[in-house]
This record gives structure tokens, sequence and C-alpha cells, in this order.
């Protein structure tokens, strides 16, 4: 059974920087993408970034690149979104993803697919 755990949200000012973590268990995750999305109140889940576990690949939305950063530790089955330049329009519900495939499919997954954590609170104050 997959089983994903973010942690690091919390409350930042805007231009501040966050990390947040999925620590992951469950699978060797051999050939899946691991990533992250966001949910914003009164918004849809949208896609934030993505990464190959087998492979260094990694795939950004067009909001976030340049800005955040998305990096594994096999060893540790570990996943790691860091987060800079952060803007109130960052604020939002991250949650940790899952899925067997390449990145950028795991990029257009729906919320009843996959696996995903529990979500870890972001707010970014102006």
């Amino acid at each position: 059974q997959v089983q994903l755990v973010e942690s690091g949200g919390g409350l930042v000012q805007a231009g501040g920087s966050l990390r947040l973590s999925c620590a992951a268990s469950g699978s060797t995750f051999e050939n899946y993408a691991m990533g992250w999305f966001r949910q914003a109140p009164g918004k849809e889940r949208e896609f934030v970034a993505a990464i190959s576990w087998s492979i260094y690949s990694t795939y950004y939305a067009g909001s976030v690149k340049g800005r955040f950063y998305i990096s594994k530790d096999i060893a540790n089955n570990m996943v790691y979104l860091q987060m800079n330049t952060l803007k109130p329009e960052d604020t939002a519900v991250y949650y940790c993803a899952a899925a067997p495939g390449p990145n950028r499919a795991l990029a257009t997954m729906k919320p009843d697919s996959g696996y995903w954590g529990q979500g870890t609170q972001v707010t970014v104050s102006s």
C-alpha cells in the first residue's frame, strides 16, 4: 500500500521560501513519477511539479517554473519541493502525488487516480 506523507507547510511572507517534504512508502517506486499539486480555496486542484523516480527528469507548471524546484532522495524515499520567491497566489493546500508512468502523465492525473498524500497548507501573506 503506497503511502505519501507531506510536511513543511506553514505561513511565510511574500518573497520568502519554504521547502515541502513528502515521505513515500509501500513501493520501490521504480518507473513511477512523483510530484506536487496544489488546491486553493474555491479552485480546482492544479499540477505544480513532477519528477521521474528512475531517471533524472523534471517537469513544471509554467506558473512556478524558475521559482520552485522538485528533487528526490531515492535512498530515503523522499521527494522535496523547494519554493522560492513565494507569492500570495501560491497560497494553497499542497499535495504529494505518485503514479506509475512518465512525469508528464502525472501532470494530468485526476484526484480519483494514483496515490495522494493528505496535504499540507502553505499560506503566503502579502
